[in-house]
């Protein structure tokens, strides 16, 4: 009995490990600043990413666009949504910034513990890329 349970746990773990694998994005990510923290998951075939913690945890989202929506809390908010995987990168998304209140396209490359994030106007060469470390 001992070794079926030693086995199937071994089985759980490969295959854990292969889901992480093939998914290098999922996980919990800190921005450069250190002020905020990205918890990205796959729901569907697609990849988003929430806002689930920030150093201000009563700041909201006053530069919304939207004046109904100007009263919620910025921690919460999904701020990165429909992403695809091609290849290394994830793309055909967008980025919302609550410091801003602008929504951008975006693409993200992962790199080791690193994620690139750049969200663009138009062409990605007319953006800007910061930097996510992934928290362990």
């Amino acid at each position: 009995m001992k070794r079926i349970i030693l086995v199937l746990s071994a089985v759980m773990i490969a295959f854990s490990l292969f889901a992480q694998s093939s998914d290098p994005i999922v996980g919990k990510w800190e921005n450069s600043s250190k002020e905020g923290r990205v918890e990205i998951f796959k729901r569907g075939d697609k990849y988003f990413g929430k806002l689930y913690w920030i150093k201000d945890s009563s700041k909201k989202d006053e530069k919304n666009p939207d004046k109904s929506l100007r009263d919620r809390k910025i921690e919460g908010l999904e701020i990165l949504k429909n992403f695809t995987k091609k290849g290394n990168t994830y793309e055909g998304g967008e980025i919302y910034d609550p410091k801003s209140g602008k929504t951008y396209s975006c693409k993200m490359t992962p790199k080791g513990d690193k994620l690139e994030v750049r969200g663009f106007v138009g062409v990605s060469l007319l953006g800007r890329t910061e930097v996510f470390t992934r928290i362990k």
